[in-house]
């Protein structure tokens, strides 16, 4: 099907993040004629790679670990052997001290006083007798399999620094897709016995890591597209998204700008549901036709930018809402800090939520520095002040944490300091936000020709091997017809472990 009505099938692509790059390969595999369109310098989106005082880094930890063979094929064709097998460290700091993640038993025990421990249990045996009934926030969910002790340790400070709402705000759709069917039996099983067979992702104890960073993945499907004929072009925002109107061609623009998507002033001109999106028109004024349109914009802007949205449908766009991410950059004059990839950050007294050190990734990444790049990371909404902020006070800021957590002792040199600043990179699970998903789901849904996948796109809360497979079936959907509900991905608790992606995805 990568030829409609004699001539070839044309494909644009608006965002080179993930999910964008992932289609766009696929569909040149296919023979289709593909453009991406990025508005930024870079390909990768929030798993981009790049240089930093001679050395390479990633923006946050990005773990690549699936058992879809579609989505392995991607990274093994493309990566090869060109990666490393990481054996994952991660802790917990709460408290002035370290929890290993995944639990050892016996560091927890060795860290918490025997009252606590105590309690613990006898929180998680009272909720097993008296749980919440249908659980529909974060709080109840996670104490429900946890008990509220265990919650309120390893749950609640990270989570609300993170989404910026409390607890009992957060739908409980955030547990189901992240922490899954774990419970604290499964949990204590494996600190006791290990994570062998363990099914479970967020108790991996190994990753792929391609060895000069996560991005690396996405330069190589961009090399891929052009070399197969296919396009990708960077710092070229667009302007417009055409339609059809079904009277001639109609397009509006909606005002709109988003680094990250590769789309500027977006628009559609929709006047009645079912009239086919038909191109793009760039900032330039030129105008590219298409006979799909995939994009990787945020869902919110995409709906802001389409004209004759009924009310209800706006209404529910408005609803759903992004968190932004400030990403800080401390370059470190010692080689030997701790030994973690990641540290997970709970500890109520600090704004940020988590610290990565490049060090502990793979040698290549440090061209033989002498030096530790760590990389804080920060969350707020436009309206917080740490957003609005200097650079050079945030990162004086994160300077003073790292030292509070003495993971940086205070003789030791902090030579650089780095601040990048990520909009909309987290969308928000708000109790009731499936309510105005879906609605803006389903009017979506009578665009023919428009394809919304990714994290931003579909409003998920993603891993890259999501947004990857999302990628891979938008593809699969244009060329081979597939009746594919891609709005699926991420939402089934098992699917993606268990490889079942057409029980699942098609309809």
């Amino acid at each position: 099907m990568a030829e409609t009505k004699g001539k070839r099938m044309k494909v644009i692509i608006i965002g080179a993040g993930p999910a964008g790059l992932s289609c766009g390969y696929e569909l040149v595999k296919a023979g289709v004629e593909v453009e991406v369109y990025e508005a930024s310098p870079y390909v990768g989106g929030m798993a981009r790679s790049f240089d930093l005082w001679g050395q390479r880094v990633d923006m946050g930890p990005h773990r690549f670990f699936s058992k879809e063979k579609h989505i392995n094929e991607f990274f093994t064709t493309l990566v090869k052997d060109d990666y490393t097998l990481v054996n994952r460290m991660t802790r917990i700091y709460y408290r002035n001290r370290f929890f290993y993640y995944p639990i050892k038993l016996f560091n927890v025990l060795r860290n918490l006083p025997p009252f606590t421990i105590v309690s613990i249990l006898w929180e998680f045996l009272r909720i097993q007798m008296f749980p919440y009934k249908n659980p529909t926030t974060f709080e109840e969910w996670v104490s429900n399999r946890f008990g509220r002790k265990l919650f309120e340790i390893f749950f609640k400070h990270y989570s609300e620094k993170l989404w910026g709402i409390p607890c009992s705000k957060i739908d409980a759709d955030w547990a189901a897709q992240r922490i899954k069917s774990l419970s604290l039996w499964e949990a204590v099983i494996s600190a006791i016995f290990g994570n062998k067979g363990n099914k479970h992702k967020t108790l991996l104890d190994q990753f792929a890591y391609p060895n000069l960073g996560t991005g690396t993945l996405y330069e190589r499907a961009a090399d891929f597209i052009r070399s197969h004929g296919g396009k990708v072009n960077l710092q070229s925002p667009v302007k417009k998204v055409m339609q059809d109107a079904g009277s001639g061609m109609q397009d509006a623009g909606c005002g709109m700008q988003d680094a990250g998507s590769g789309m500027q002033d977006a628009g559609s001109g929709m006047q009645d549901a079912g009239c086919g999106i038909t191109g793009i028109e760039l900032m330039d004024g030129t105008v590219v036709k298409a006979d799909y349109v995939v994009s990787t914009m945020p869902l919110t802007l995409l709906v802001k930018g389409l004209k004759d949205v009924p009310a209800d449908v706006a209404a529910a766009a408005e609803k759903l809402y992004f968190r932004n991410t400030i990403l800080v950059y401390l370059e470190v004059d010692s080689m030997e800090l701790f030994a973690d990839n990641w540290i997970y950050v709970h500890s109520p007294e600090v704004k940020h939520g988590r610290i990565t050190n490049f060090r502990n990734w793979s040698r290549q990444i440090n061209r033989d520095k002498k030096t530790t790049i760590l990389c804080m990371e920060f969350w707020a909404f436009d309206e917080d002040e740490i957003w609005k902020d200097k650079d050079e006070n945030i990162a004086e800021l994160a300077k003073k944490e790292i030292h509070l957590l003495k993971l940086v002792p205070p003789e030791t040199k902090i030579l650089n300091t780095f601040v990048l600043k990520v909009p909309r990179c987290y969308p928000v699970y708000e109790t009731g936000y499936q309510v105005n998903l879906k609605k803006v789901e389903n009017y979506l849904d009578t665009v023919p020709s428009l394809i919304p996948i990714g994290r931003y796109g579909a409003f998920k809360y993603n891993n890259q091997d999501h947004s990857i497979l999302m990628g891979i079936l938008a593809a699969d959907k244009i060329t081979q017809g597939l009746d594919t509900d891609l709005w699926k991905i991420n939402t089934d608790v098992e699917y993606q472990e268990e490889a079942r992606i057409k029980d699942v995805l098609i309809q």
